[in-house]
C-alpha cells in the first residue's frame, strides 16, 4: 500500500507541478482543452453513464490510445479510438449480445461502447483496482495474472513500478497524469 501511495504521490506531485508552470507561464485554459478536447462527447457520456465509470477516464484513456484518431491502427492490431483488439472486442461485443465485424470497430460509438465496457469488466475483475485494472487493458490480462500469480506485482497494486513492461508502466502514468489534467480542466 505504500508503495502504491508514494507512486501516487508522485505523479500527483508532477501533476501540481505542471500546472504551477502553466499558471506561471500563462498557458490559457483555451490551449490546455485544445491539447485535452472533449471530443465524442456524446458517446463517452452515455457509455461512462451507462457503465458507472468517470468518463474523465475515459477521455484519459482515448487521449492515450488514439489521440481521438478514430482511424488509428497499432502495430499490434489494437483497432480505433479505445484501441481495442480485435478478439478483445469480439468476447466483449458478444457478451453485450452483440454481432460485429473488425470494420465496425472504427466505428466511434462502437468502439467506445466496447472499449468503456471491456475496461469496466476489468475493473470488476480486479475488485475496481484502477492501477491494475489500467495494466491489464494495456498489457493484457493473462499478463497481469501471470505477474500477480508469480509475485511480480501485488493483487492489491501497490507495486505498479513493478510491472516488466517499461511501455505499461509509462502508459499507466500517463493515464493518471491526464486523467487528473481533464478533471482540472473540466470539473
Amino acid at each position: 500500500m505504500k508503495k502504491l501511495a508514494k507512486f501516487l504521490t508522485i505523479v500527483l506531485i508532477l501533476s501540481s507541478i505542471f500546472f504551477i508552470l502553466l499558471k506561471i507561464i500563462k498557458i490559457d485554459d483555451i490551449i490546455m482543452k485544445k491539447m485535452y478536447p472533449l471530443k465524442y462527447t456524446e458517446y463517452i457520456e452515455r457509455y461512462a453513464e451507462e457503465y458507472d465509470i468517470d468518463p474523465y477516464m475515459v477521455y484519459a484513456i482515448i487521449k492515450a490510445e488514439s489521440n481521438f484518431n478514430e482511424y488509428a491502427e497499432s502495430g499490434s492490431g489494437a483497432i480505433g479510438l479505445m484501441q481495442v483488439m480485435e478478439a478483445t472486442a469480439m468476447e466483449t461485443a458478444k457478451k453485450m449480445e452483440l454481432e460485429i465485424t473488425e470494420k465496425e470497430l472504427f466505428e466511434p460509438e462502437l468502439n467506445i461502447r466496447i472499449g468503456v465496457k471491456y475496461f469496466t469488466d476489468l475493473l470488476k475483475k480486479y475488485e475496481n483496482n484502477y492501477g491494475i485494472s489500467i495494466v491489464a487493458y494495456n498489457a493484457g490480462i493473462g499478463n497481469v495474472d501471470k505477474w500477480i500469480e508469480t509475485g511480480v506485482i501485488k493483487k492489491d497494486g501497490t507495486d505498479l513500478e513493478n510491472v516488466p513492461f517499461k511501455e505499461t508502466n509509462n502508459y499507466v502514468r500517463k493515464i493518471v497524469r491526464d486523467y487528473e489534467i481533464y478533471k482540472k480542466l473540466y470539473e
